[in-house]
């Protein structure tokens, strides 16, 4: 299986959403895309709607915290959102919700930042 990576930006908040696996084959993609984003496009918070995305790893843990940081450091927020059962474990388990927010779906993680 792949990765499908969908970026759009509001305001100046990059919604990233993601299906398929995400692994060490794709942890590179999503990395390089969402960093050029941030960039190029003013973005201050970040939306990872991880409704579709069936499988992640380490890599991709190591991705999205390095976006966290790197959004941090801009004063921003990153809030994750409809995320799947199993996702979702591998999350509590590196205790990234301690840092991170969740929601529901990505219209009320967009209210969360003030851009609905």
């Amino acid at each position: 299986m792949s990765l499908n990576i969908e970026l759009e930006v509001k305001n100046n908040v990059l919604c990233i959403r993601l299906s398929g696996e995400l692994d060490h084959h794709y942890a590179e993609e999503l990395r390089t895309k969402a960093t050029d984003a941030i960039g190029n496009y003013d973005i201050r918070h970040i939306v990872l709607n991880l409704e579709n995305l069936s499988f992640m790893d380490s890599s991709g843990l190591g991705v999205i915290l390095g976006r966290y940081k790197q959004i941090k450091q801009l004063g921003g927020e990153m809030v994750i959102c409809a995320i799947s059962p199993s996702v979702q474990r591998l999350f509590d388990m590196s205790g990234l919700f301690k840092i991170m927010r969740l929601e529901s779906n990505e219209e009320f993680a967009l209210q969360r930042l003030g851009v609905a």
